[in-house]
Formats: C-alpha cells, sequence, structure tokens
C-alpha cells in the first residue's frame, strides 16, 4: 500500500454521482451464478475508495480508463442490455447484480438502473464495501432486493493498513441497512492467510454479525491470485502475491468456527 494511496482513500467520504451521468463500466459478465440468486448480468463498474491489497480486479480501482479497461454507458444503455437476458432471470429466480469498483461512487447512475429495473421485475442486488454516505445508500435501497456487504476487518488499524481506509464507516451502515432495509442482506467475509484468516477475526466479525438486526446470511470468501495477471500488466506490484489461498478443508475449518460462534446465522 502506498502511503498517497491511503491518504487518497481517506481523504473523503465518496459522495457519488448526479442522476443522468454516464456510468463507468469495466465489463458487463452474463450468467453468473456467484453474484446473487439464480442467473445474473453482473455489471462491473470503475472506481473504488479502497485499495485492498488481496483485490482480485486491480483495474477496477481506478475511475480512468488505463489501458483500454472499460467504457463510458448510459443508465438507458445498460438496461436495455440488461433486458436482453430477462428470459433467463424470470426461469432462474436471477436478475442483476451491480457490483465494483464501488457503486456508492457512482449512485445516481445506478439509482436510475436499479430503478428502471426493478419496474421491469427484475431482481436487483449490489455488491458493496458499504464505505460511502448512508444518504447514498438510502437512495439505492429502495429499488433494492439484494445487498452483499463486505467486512474484510473488524480491527480498525488493521483494515487501513490492508485497505488505505477506515472501518468505522461501512460498520455504521451495515447496522443501518441491517434496521432500515426490507430486502435480504448479505455479509460476505473475504479470508486471506495472513491478513484475516484467523480465529480472532471469525471472532469478532460474528459477534457483530450477531449484533444485527436483519441478516439473511454470512459468505465466506476463501482468497484467490486470480488477478496477479492484472497487476502485472499494470505495472503494479502485489505484496500478496506468494500467498498459497486456502483450501477446502482450511474453509471448512472457518465456516465451522463461525457457525459455532453464531449458530443462529445461516453460513455458507
Amino acid at each position: 500500500m502506498q502511503p498517497s494511496e491511503a491518504d487518497e482513500a481517506q481523504s473523503s467520504i465518496p459522495d457519488g454521482t448526479p442522476a443522468g451521468t454516464p456510468g463507468r463500466i469495466l465489463q458487463i459478465e452474463k450468467c453468473s451464478i456467484h453474484d446473487g440468486d439464480g442467473l445474473r448480468t453482473v455489471v462491473f463498474l470503475k472506481g473504488c475508495p479502497f485499495r485492498c491489497a488481496w483485490c482480485a480486479a486491480p483495474e477496477s480501482q481506478d475511475s480512468e480508463f488505463n489501458f483500454g479497461y472499460g467504457r463510458l454507458m448510459s443508465s438507458a444503455e445498460l438496461i436495455s442490455e440488461i433486458a436482453k437476458d430477462e428470459i433467463f432471470y424470470f426461469h432462474s429466480g436471477g436478475g442483476v447484480t451491480i457490483s465494483g469498483g464501488e457503486p456508492l461512487l457512482q449512485v445516481g447512475f445506478c439509482e436510475a438502473v436499479l430503478r428502471e429495473c426493478k419496474s421491469m421485475g427484475i431482481n436487483t442486488a449490489i455488491e458493496t464495501c458499504a464505505f460511502g454516505s448512508y444518504g447514498n445508500l438510502e437512495k439505492l435501497l429502495p429499488h433494492l432486493d439484494i445487498v452483499y456487504a463486505d467486512i474484510k476487518l473488524m480491527d480498525n488499524k488493521e483494515h487501513i493498513k490492508w485497505t488505505g481506509a477506515s472501518n468505522e464507516t461501512v460498520l455504521s451502515n451495515i447496522r443501518c441497512m441491517s434496521e432500515n432495509f426490507s430486502g435480504k442482506l448479505r455479509i460476505r467475509l473475504p479470508l486471506v492467510p495472513t491478513v484475516n484468516m484467523n480465529e480472532n477475526f471469525l471472532k469478532s466479525a460474528a459477534e457483530f454479525c450477531k449484533g444485527l438486526a436483519k441478516l439473511d446470511l454470512v459468505e465466506l470468501l476463501p482468497y484467490h491470485r486470480l488477478g496477479l495477471e492484472s497487476y502485472r500488466k499494470l505495472g503494479r506490484e502485489n505484496s500478496l502475491a506468494n500467498v498459497i489461498p486456502p483450501g477446502r478443508e482450511a474453509m471448512e475449518k472457518a465456516r465451522t468456527v463461525f457457525s459455532q460462534l453464531a449458530p443462529d446465522i445461516k453460513v455458507i
């Protein structure tokens, strides 16, 4: 983590963009089964306030279109693209998921897309780091069926060390969502050996999740190294390049530990 990156990420809570602003799209993935219920179209955005050391898509962090990554799209253009797969959504119980970068950095664009998708009867979801003003989250929540929110580290100093920003806003926003969101709130815990794949993190995360008013489930995500080629193309060093991803046995052990600490919470 470069100091300048950390300073930039912590300088302010992102305010997002006004309605009518074109979306900065990294890529669109069709027929995904990993980002919500059923078959989904996943829209990956450009721009993120975090600089997670384990980020699998470093090309999504910068809002600029460096090295040919990404393009601008109007909300109408994106909705037209999403609508092409309506039949798959309805037969599989799927829909559209807007993912990172970070949707809260493009809140006006995301609100326009999500509102129209809901009016068309398409199931909607976002994947968010929850680092943004709660007012921006409130703009999106009425148009969402599912929210995936990451908890990367519970200790604030460690969170700043590994992501470049504080987790105080993240945890506050998740608490507020758990009280006010009528859809499904799902927490994701990325587990990274040498960073947070330990009992202390699982214990503190479990205690936090037990205190949430409403929670659909918790998903444990294993660290992987699929983004290493992107780091090479961007000319950036990956400090975790030599970390071995956790195997099936290690992930099952983590699920067992979490389940024992929070037996009333569904863990996948």
